[in-house]
């Protein structure tokens, strides 16, 4: 058995047939995880200003522009092991650089609650042995993590939920759209309007302390009931909720305050995503968006969007991301002015554009570590196959010796 990197499931039930030390065929694999399996289809290659070149130059190529930055950052993890993640922020702290992941500008607001110890929180187990009613507002877990309703959450036979979902289990959806996880909720699911999560969860609140809801009284009053009945809750709160009431956290704590039998789970996509936050917590007291200059500092200009949008960066060194595909238009010239650092298994936008390129393993297929599921749970990534890539650790470590 092996474990699977396609997303922060980190399922660990994966059978992978090797034949002359290539993947031939995964067994319990979703989509997502047999093509993670499958690999690259276009490899990254050695390259410094775009021309090819073996690795020990193009990492003493990035030990250079690092050395001589007067602002760099550290950008990405997300999809790098722990371990390449511990060596990225000791990098941080010897370069006096930036450091910040993709969970700037998603769901890192929402684990920083978490590992605060904000909300009430749980393991993907117990929420297979024990949910009763399971609520996914803003996420849907049917496309974005595959396998999450059929081995964790809805479909499963659970200790105290032997009769399933036929019979034991509630879903719930909270969404603009019907997405093809609130086509499996049996009627539960309730639509609201782009950006409308604000007003539901103040309705909710209102129909939970016993008021009338400001506004689709019947509904609202419906679901506080069902909420109210339940034994073991979880909310998951996807992608789509947090970015609705991202300057108002506050309120979806209020709401968890109110459901004392209830569970909030942020459901995260990259595998690794909340590997980063947890060490970077670790260390600093902050998930995302740190400087360090002899001692770690917070503070929104920090986060790679902001950071580009006031040029306050000379120097990018990017891990297991693809900035170039996500960041907003109006900040990728300064992306593309200045040296970027790509290491990365694959060919990426972001690697087309940099100035120097370094190839790196596949975690979980071509080299080992460990990541951190979703729950908070570490698991362990094996090797499966042999290779002569290095791992990102290891380029990590290389390009600090010369730095």
């Amino acid at each position: 058995m092996v474990t699977c990197t396609g997303c922060a499931l980190l399922c660990e039930d994966i059978d992978a047939v090797v034949e002359n030390n290539r993947i031939k065929e995964t067994r319990n694999a979703c989509r997502r995880g047999s093509a993670k399996f499958r690999g690259c289809k276009n490899r990254l290659i050695s390259s410094v200003n775009k021309k090819q070149t073996d690795i020990d130059a193009a990492i003493k190529r990035a030990s250079e522009i690092l050395k001589t930055a007067k602002s760099p950052m550290l950008f990405g993890w997300s999809n790098s092991t722990c371990e390449a993640q511990a060596k990225g922020i000791q990098a941080a702290k010897k370069l006096n650089a930036t450091i910040d992941d993709t969970s700037s500008f998603c769901q890192g607001i929402l684990i920083e609650k978490v590992l605060q110890k904000k909300f009430r929180t749980c393991s993907l187990e117990e929420i297979r042995n024990q949910a009763d009613v399971l609520v996914y507002w803003g996420s849907d877990a049917q496309d974005s993590e595959p396998r999450h309703l059929s081995r964790f959450s809805y479909f499963p036979r659970g200790e105290a939920r032997q009769r399933g979902y036929e019979e034991d289990r509630t879903a719930i959806a909270i969404d603009v759209r019907e997405s093809n996880t609130a086509k499996i909720c049996k009627g539960h699911f309730y639509r609201i309007p782009l950006k409308g999560d604000r007003d539901f969860i103040l309705a909710l609140s209102d129909a939970l302390s016993g008021k009338v809801p400001a506004y689709d009284t019947k509904r609202i009053l419906e679901l506080a009931n069902i909420l109210k009945k339940a034994e073991f809750g979880v909310i998951f709160a996807g992608i789509g909720l947090t970015y609705s009431i991202k300057d108002e956290l506050d309120i979806l704590v209020a709401l968890a305050d109110r459901l004392p039998n209830f569970h909030i789970l942020p459901m995260v996509g990259h595998y690794n995503m909340r590997g980063f936050n947890e060490i970077l917590f670790k260390e600093t007291g902050f998930v995302n968006r740190v400087k360090f200059d002899g001692k770690a500092v917070h503070d929104n200009k920090y986060a790679i969007v902001e950071a580009l949008r006031q040029k306050a960066i000379d120097a990018l060194l990017v891990v297991g991301s693809d900035p170039l595909s996500s960041l907003p238009h109006p900040v990728l010239p300064h992306l593309a002015a200045i040296p970027v650092i790509c290491i990365d298994p694959c060919v990426t936008l972001t690697s087309k554009i940099a100035t120097v390129t370094i190839p790196a393993a596949v975690s979980g297929v071509e080299s080992g570590g460990s990541a951190v599921r979703m729950d908070g749970r570490v698991i362990e990534l094996s090797k499966v196959v042999e290779n002569n890539y290095l791992s990102d650790t290891e380029i990590l470590a290389r390009i600090m010796e010369g730095a």
